[in-house]
């Protein structure tokens, strides 16, 4: 057995398109969501390889993309392709890998089908993905969302930086062919997802899987909000679908107002550092059918918001643990507790859900949200916005369960080409009884049963461990920001 998934194979996935295409950002996004199906993969950038190639402060010469380059040019082209393809046969072969993505420009129809051969030779199927961008105004999004970093730009006006470097790289990129090869196997995305070509695609099970999310997928940037709904009147239950309790209604208000003056203040706050005046993108909140998310939206759909109902959303089922204290779960389950206590994960208490299990039911939900285009609100249970979190951020799936989602705080998550982003929104003025985590929750790792055992909170679930308390700013707060030094190196990217 070789221990792939879907009895696939190795396939290489190399991408096609001119730089400020988007295509990385469909590499990191696909490979997060291969990733998720449980599918070993990993992205080998070519940027990198020539950048570790040339050194520090060393540059490619001009010729270096030209079809009829110098000796010089052909010779550090070659050196440059033959370590990247090294260590894809490398990983495939020895580390078990199943999916490599090979992110580069590929601009003629001869080295494609050559790339094609050599990896036919080594027992890899390879499946071609090309973005191409005939919009302008995509493309120069595209170019000052994530290229015009580079010192080359500074103080100039985001549209003319992008416009100048879009024309460099028609310079340094003179000859590009779209896809066209009818015996090779590929996807042609065109303008974001607008349009869809395909061609001898039908070759796994895998290769369906892949089509499938990039056809729910695009490279357009939006916002994703997690939001915590308010406390209810019996908050102890996993089965009752209780209303919100009084301060669960002013949480239910003040957090509307936080959100919309969040986005009123970033939209200001691009205005005045030069963006463009546009408007803010449409609002769309999703919910679980659980009665305290409802309740908890109801401000937004009474604004004009659009809310949807997503009843895969509803909150993790704690099984023979609803109700139980952390003492008499380790009294009646001590071998339960053992296992969670090794992989959190995975494991599920009687007649419960694992977290895995839950991401299994999330997956519908996350091809969606992979569609969504207008920026998106999610009210549900903590422990459904710790999956769908740790989707978006790439988390381990031994992160996911002590992820922490208070409800005196909105997370907002930016998408970016190499990594996303996160910050915390502080909503103001909470009592302070409606900040704790979810009572119905049941909290992992389970401390060593040697150790006190804390306080369980209201209605029981097992505690974690006490962590540090972080004093949150009013202004939103960075959670994780690697986008800035990932993009470093690649701004000025012709791959």
């Amino acid at each position: 057995m070789s221990g792939r998934l879907f009895h696939s194979g190795r396939i290489a996935i190399v991408m096609v398109g001119l730089p400020a295409r988007g295509k990385t950002h469909i590499a990191v996004s696909l490979a997060r969501y291969l990733g998720w199906l449980g599918v070993k993969t990993r992205i080998f950038h070519l940027g990198d390889y020539r950048r570790a190639t040339v050194g520090q402060g060393g540059h490619v010469p001009e010729d270096y993309f030209y079809p009829n380059a110098s000796p010089a040019s052909v010779v550090l082209r070659q050196k440059i392709l033959k370590k990247c393809r090294e260590d894809i046969y490398g990983w495939l072969n020895h580390e078990n890998g199943q999916v490599a993505i090979y992110d580069a420009v590929n601009p003629t129809a001869s080295g494609r089908r050559s790339l094609a051969k050599e990896f036919a030779k080594h027992d890899v199927q390879t499946l071609f993905l090309e973005s191409y961008v005939d919009d302008d105004n995509l493309l120069r999004e595209n170019a000052r969302n994530v290229k015009i970093g580079s010192p080359d730009f500074a103080n100039m006006d985001p549209d003319e930086a992008a416009k100048l470097y879009l024309t460099r790289m028609e310079t340094k990129i003179p000859t590009f062919e779209t896809m066209n090869e009818k015996e090779l196997n590929y996807i042609k995305m065109i303008n974001a997802g607008q349009t869809f070509f395909y061609n001898n695609v039908s070759f796994n099970y895998l290769s369906h899987r892949i089509v499938f999310y990039l056809t729910n997928t695009h490279i357009k940037s939006r916002a994703t909000f997690f939001v915590r709904p308010g406390t209810t009147t019996e908050e102890d239950s996993y089965k009752a679908d209780a209303p919100l309790s009084d301060e669960g209604l002013k949480y239910a208000n003040v957090m509307t107002e936080t959100v919309i003056k969040h986005r009123e203040q970033e939209r200001a706050s691009r205005i005045a550092s030069g963006g463009a005046d546009v408007p803010l993108r449409p609002l769309t909140v999703w919910c679980s059918t659980r009665m305290r998310t409802l309740q908890t939206a109801d401000n937004f759909k009474e604004r004009g918001y659009k809310v949807r109902q997503r009843s895969q959303m509803a909150e993790i089922n704690p099984g023979v643990c609803e109700r139980l204290s952390e003492r008499a779960i380790r009294r009646l389950y001590p071998e339960e507790v053992e296992k969670h206590d090794l992989d959190p994960y995975h494991h599920r208490y009687p007649r419960s859900e694992s977290y895995h299990d839950l991401a299994v039911r999330l997956e519908p939900i996350i091809l969606e949200l992979e569609r969504e285009q207008n920026d998106l609100l999610i009210i549900a249970h903590e422990s459904v916005l710790r999956v769908l979190y740790a989707y978006l951020m790439h988390c381990s799936t031994m992160d996911i369960p002590n992820l922490k989602f208070p409800r005196n705080e909105i997370i907002e998550v930016i998408p970016s080409a190499y990594q996303n982003e996160a910050k915390r929104i502080h909503i103001p003025g909470l009592d302070p009884r409606t900040v704790p985590g979810s009572p119905e929750d049941i909290r992992i790792p389970v401390p060593d049963s040697s150790a006190d055992t804390p306080a369980p909170l209201p209605g029981g679930g097992l505690a974690a461990p006490a962590t540090p308390s972080i004093v949150v700013e009013k202004p939103p707060e960075k959670v994780v920001n690697t986008a800035a030094e990932a993009v470093r190196d690649k701004i000025a990217d012709e791959d």
